[in-house]
């Protein structure tokens, strides 16, 4: 939710330390945001507009939000921004839920790697960062030297591109059951987003992130600073650079604070957020009920 004037959708808030803009780019960047928040605003009043006429335009498209309650599929890390007074604000921590346990073919998979490999490794950029094929080849073939270690690549529609890779210790597939796989996974490495953030915590799993646009920044941050993972620039990251970078992510520090977080975050998640956001709105609808009902003398 963006809370402040000078938020602005694809602004990140912070930067990893790997990934920090020289001021010239920054001052392109605010630049490109503001123009973009203001042609979406204007496309949004103007549709508002053609149906409802008599309502008031509805302000800035990217920082709406509910007057009552908000939730954020993240954990409440004490350094985010702060939030505006008036409603409920729900970190659920995440949205991962309980999985059934992969499906036998992915059970084949995962055990054959085990037995040919000391730790597997999976490799996600999400659903359009896959096409970075690029970055996904720099990863597995630094990886591709190190005799203990197996990938699960998702692809995506670049799968076809990567073939040559897969081998005895890669899989090399258009998706994957990440949630299901993750907790039979040493290590994962991912782009930053929102859901491989917190589905990884939730399955106490440390991560190399490589963040590459938009919230990912914040995201990759976040888990720099909470001691969940370390960050590397996806466009200056070598192959010999993967296994360096992989180790210390797998290090123990990184680890115990990843299954410390884990264990935190199992007390949240998605029926949490649903319990207390129907709390939060029966409160809301009575203080409106009572706020309607005629005063007694």
């Amino acid at each position: 939710m963006l809370s402040g004037p000078g938020a602005f959708f694809s602004l990140p808030h912070d930067w990893p330390d790997a990934v920090r803009p020289a001021p010239s780019r920054l001052t392109e960047l605010h630049t490109a945001v503001r123009d973009n928040d203001r042609a979406f605003t204007e496309l949004f009043a103007a549709f508002a507009r053609a149906r409802t006429p008599s309502a008031p335009a509805p302000g800035r498209a990217f920082a709406l939000t509910s007057a009552h309650a908000v939730v954020y599929a993240y954990p409440a890390l004490p350094w985010l921004p702060e939030r505006p007074d008036g409603p409920a604000h729900l970190f659920a921590g995440h949205m991962a839920g309980l999985d059934a346990p992969p499906a036998p073919e992915w059970t084949r998979r995962m055990r054959e790697l085990r037995e040919r490999a000391e730790r597997v490794v999976l490799v996600a950029f999400g659903t359009f960062l896959s096409a970075r094929d690029d970055v996904l080849r720099t990863v597995v073939s630094g990886l591709d030297g190190t005799d203990d270690t197996a990938v699960v690549v998702a692809a995506g529609a670049r799968a076809h591109a990567l073939a040559d890779l897969a081998g005895d210790r890669a899989v090399v597939v258009p998706t994957v059951p990440q949630r299901q796989l993750l907790p039979h996974v040493d290590a994962m490495v991912h782009h930053g987003g929102g859901n491989s953030f917190t589905e990884c915590l939730s399955a106490g799993v440390p991560a190399l992130v490589l963040p590459m646009s938009s919230d990912q920044f914040c995201v990759a941050r976040d888990a720099e600073r909470a001691g969940v993972g370390v960050v590397r620039d996806p466009n200056a990251l070598r192959a010999p650079d993967v296994p360096d970078a992989l180790a210390a992510a797998m290090a123990g520090p990184v680890r115990r604070r990843t299954s410390r977080m884990a264990r935190e975050l199992r007390r949240y998640g998605p029926s949490w957020a649903a319990e207390r956001l129907v709390t939060a709105m029966e409160t809301t609808v009575g203080r409106a009920a009572r706020a309607r009902l005629p005063l007694r003398s």
